[in-house]
Order: C-alpha cells, then structure tokens, then sequence
C-alpha cells in the first residue's frame, strides 16, 4: 500500500464516480491556473526594488539585488506550489478487493500455474512502496532475470512545477467492470486489425465488425458519431483534432531538418502477422520474468512511413521519450510556423527570440517536461494503482474461459466477437501482443508515453499558433513507401499536435501494453505537469508578457 497520511485516508473515502472526480480535478486545475497570477512577473519584482543600476557597468549592489531578485522569484514559485490544495488520489479498490491480486499488476514476480502472483512476493513489493526504504527494493523477489522498472522513481522530487505526489487523476476502471471490458475488447480488436492501413478502414470488413461491436458495449468511451463507433472514428483519441483528416498526424509523416541533416520519417518496422504471447506457457513465461525469446526475421527489410497499427505499435516501441515532439518542434521551425499571439516576440518590430521564446527555450523546455512527466506517472503507477497491464487480464480472461479457473469477469468481455475470433486464430483467449517480452515491467496506469504526449504537446501549444494551417499535407499509401498530398479538410497545427499526442499514446494500446483509460488519464496527468512548470516559469523573463496562451486537450483556452 502507499503510504498515507490523515488527508490521504480522507481522499480515500471520497466517492468513486470518475465522471465527478475529472470534474473537480479540471475546475481545480483551471482554478489554480488562474492563480497562477498570484506569482510575480520579474517586473513586479524589480518595481518592490527600487535602485538598480541605470549605468553600464554593474556594481557590487547591482549584483547583492540581481541575487536577491533571483532568491525572490524562487521562493514565491516554491510558496504558490505549496499553498496548492493537496490532491486526492482516489483508487478502485481492486487490490484490497481481490486478496488473490488478480486485478493488480505483478509482472516478473513469481507467480502460479493461474499466473497468480505469490503472495509473500508481492507483500514485499508493497512493503518498499509503503517505506520508501531503498533497501527494501533490493529484497523484492523475483521469478526471472527480468527487473521491475524504477519504482523508486515514484519517490523523486522536482525543483519546477508540481510535485508528482500533488497532481492527481481519477482511478481507473476496476477488474470487473463494463468499462474495462469495453477497453479489452477494443484492445482485441486493434490485435486482429494491426496490419490493416489506416487508409482503408472505411472499406474493411474487419474494420467495420470492430466498430458495430464496440457500439454496442455498454461502457465505451472511445468517440463516436451520432452515439455510435464508425469507421472514422474507430482507435483515436478524444481530443479536439483528433478526428480531423488522416489518422496519423502531419508530424508523423513530414520531413525535417536535424540541423543540417535532411531526414525522412520512414521506420524500420516489424514484418506483418508476427504476434506474440499466444500461447499460455509463453505467457506465463513472461509473467515470471522470463527473458523475451529470440526471434527470426522480426524485421520488416524494406523502410515504411507509418500507414498501420503494426507500424505505430513498433515507433512507439524504439522512440527516446520525447522523440516525437523534438521531430515535431523541427517540423514547426523549418515550416517557419507563427508564434503565439501572447509571445513578446509575435509582434516586435526590433527583435527576435533565442534563449527565451525561441527555439533554443523550445528545444529545452521539452526534455524538461518529459522527464517530469513520466515521474508524476511513475508516482501514479507505483504508489497509487498498481493496476494490471492487459497482458495479465488477458491471461484471467484465458484461464477463466478454459475453465482453469473463475474470476468475476464481465460479461461483455466473455461473450464477445473479438475474443472468440482471437481464440479462432491464435487457439487461446490471450491477447496478442505486438512486442517479444509483452509489457514493460511497471505497472499500467497512467501510460507513461502519454503522459509524455501531454506534457510536451501543452508547451508546443504554448509556443506555438495552433490556429495556424498546415501546408501541403500528406498522407502514407497503404503500403507505406511513399506519401501522397492530402486533399481534405484543412489540417491545424494545434489540431494535428493534439493528434500527435494520441497517436503515442493510443500507439501503446495497438501495441497491447495499455487501456484506453492509461492514455486519457496521461495526457491529461502530463498536461498538468507542463502547466506546472509553465507557471512557475512565468516570473523569470525581462520582456513584457501577459502569460502562456493555450488550448487543453478538452478544448478550453487557458492563459497560463
């Protein structure tokens, strides 16, 4: 268990309804982002001390108030974090609710013939979380030569923006519950169509028998048209972009610069029909900590730019944590796309930014961020949820089906279309995933990647005009080798950044490794982070600057 203090417990007992949680969270957040005028502008601090220096040598004083300035303008950021309500952390309740485990995450520990984690491996797991003691991680018991991934990342503190233990998301759906049901069928159905192009969903046969299907789920909460799953809006994200054009975003697919270097956004990626974990002693294998078995021609040998679920699934798989944003910064500066109207520089007649609001501050803000990011969603996955990857649901839902044993699955799950077409081809009801060792050794909820999306796509929003239209567009063909002008509706910087978002995070869910809910809880956890470390950077700058000016992934416009 995490530990808790008295508020903690208090949050705790806060009840359940997610709808009413994300509610509060966003008043709080759109509460504390207006606050966010509480901290002082390096203006209002220098107006509180009079005396600087007019000549243009500085003097010892010049350098005493420069000094004190700086003490200021920390304190005050450090001041406004703390005086910040403390955050609820609620959860649901399936690690006090199933003694057996079976709705938390234990992959590598040593486990049953169920899969079933042993129980006193998993106390000790919970005995380091709740002490925080690093010797305690090093007693953790393990069924293989795979580790657990940095859970003492879950204790680090950050010198800018919240701490990780003061943001808070909603918990996520429980073990037997229509909602994640809904999410596992979804994520069956994205397994049997990996290798369909996005291109010609809206003629394949599968393709469409996916989407009837998740309409008919009584918990889904993908988007929809008219109440219902279409062939448009099959797999994406919610975001406001999200179902514009092509699925996959422009900053996917366009060329750029690496300085001098011209490059391509063609991958290497995997060759079609390879699926993984699809037979149960090569998944429980996994689950004990077994190394990934080595495979044959892996490899798909001829480049590709991304044109299915196999190839965002594999990008995913290879990319550094903010690789995508990096690449779509280039993008935005070789395409000379316009500042914001609230940067200092949009509108100067003498001036241009460089190390601040410009690409230099850009470049750095963004590896800033994202580690930021995957701490808060570290502390999230580790000392709060622990919640089972689908990996692990897909091996309840194979040794209750086969009868091994029974588990209090929902029966929108059992009973669906795509787990009998999986159990057809694969000849069990695991799920197949895109990746030789499955899911990574951490635990599920939030997605990492997406928090990673949200928080870096907030400060190229904040940089950059989102209303700004993308030229000359493109598209991937169906086999991926070329990319072919897009001639539909007009394509937005902002709309196809958030687009760029979802595509990581929804990339993992292709992948077989997250929920649905890991990738909207993420980027909403990593938006969060980023306006964070936004706020606290307000008071830093000499230009006159009325604040960060951005869109949120709900579509409300924030002024930061």
């Amino acid at each position: 268990m995490m530990r808790k203090d008295p508020d903690t417990l208090s949050a705790l007992s806060l009840p359940a309804s997610r709808r009413r949680f994300l509610s509060r969270i966003s008043q709080a957040t759109i509460a504390t982002v207006a606050a966010s005028a509480l901290l002082p502008s390096l203006h209002s601090v220098r107006a509180a001390n009079p005396g600087q220096s007019k000549t243009s040598e500085p003097t010892r004083t010049d350098d005493n108030q420069r000094r004190n300035r700086a003490y200021q303008i920390r304190q005050q950021a450090a001041l406004y974090q703390k005086n910040l309500p403390l955050a609820p952390h609620p959860i649901n309740g399936d690690e006090e609710r199933y003694t057996n485990r079976i709705g938390s995450y234990s992959k590598a520990l040593p486990h049953n013939s169920l899969g079933e984690v042993n129980a006193a491996a998993y106390g000790a797991l919970i005995k380091a979380l709740a002490s925080g003691t690093p010797s305690d991680f090093e007693t953790i018991p393990l069924g293989g030569v795979v580790k657990q991934a940095n859970p003492q990342a879950a204790f680090a503190y950050e010198l800018e923006g919240s701490d990780s233990h003061c943001l808070a998301i909603g918990a996520p759906p429980s073990f037997s519950s229509a909602e994640l049901a809904g999410e596992m069928v979804e994520l069956y159905w994205q397994a049997l169509t990996r290798d369909v192009p996005f291109s010609d969903y809206n003629t394949d046969a599968l393709i469409n028998d996916a989407a009837v299907e998740l309409s008919k789920l009584s918990d889904f909460r993908g988007p929809k048209t008219g109440g219902q799953v279409t062939t448009e809006t099959i797999f994406r994200g919610r975001t406001a972009g999200d179902l514009a054009g092509p699925y996959v975003s422009q900053f996917l697919w366009k060329d750029f610069l690496y300085g001098a270097t011209p490059l391509s956004q063609l991958i290497r990626t995997t060759a079609p029909g390879r699926e993984y974990l699809t037979t149960y002693s090569a998944w429980l294998a996994v689950q004990n900590g077994a190394a990934a078995a080595a495979t044959a021609s892996q490899f798909d040998s001829t480049p590709r730019y991304i044109r299915n679920g196999r190839d965002l699934a594999e990008y995913v798989h290879r990319d550094f944590s903010y690789q995508a944003f990096l690449n779509a910064a280039l993008i935005l500066f070789g395409m000379r796309a316009p500042l914001d109207s609230a940067s200092p520089y949009s509108r100067s007649k003498s001036q241009s930014g460089f190390s601040t609001f410009g690409s230099p501050h850009v470049l750095d803000l963004l590896a800033r961020v994202a580690n930021s990011a995957l701490k808060a969603a570290w502390y999230q996955k580790w000392s709060v949820h622990r919640h089972l990857r689908p990996e692990e649901f897909g091996g309840r839902v194979h040794n209750h089906k086969t009868g091994a044993a029974r588990y209090p699955l929902h029966a929108e799950v059992l009973g669906s279309v795509a787990l009998n077409r999986v159990y057809g081809k694969y000849g069990s009801y695991l799920l197949p995933m895109a990746y030789p060792e499955g899911a990574p050794t951490h635990p599920s909820y939030p997605s990492g990647h997406a928090a990673v999306a949200g928080a870096c796509t907030t400060v190229l929003k904040a940089f950059f005009d989102e209303s700004f239209v993308i030229a000359n567009p493109v598209e991937a063909t169906p086999d991926g080798l070329m990319l072919i002008p897009y001639a539909g509706q007009q394509l937005t910087v902002g709309g196809e950044l958030n687009k760029l978002a979802s595509n990581i995070a929804i990339g993992r869910n292709t992948a077989g490794v997250h929920w649905r809910s890991d990738a909207i809880e993420g980027l909403a956890l990593g938006e969060a982070v980023a306006i964070g470390i936004l706020t606290d950077m307000r008071g830093c700058f000499n230009e006159k600057f009325d604040g960060f000016s951005l869109s949120r992934f709900d579509g409300t416009t924030i002024t930061v």
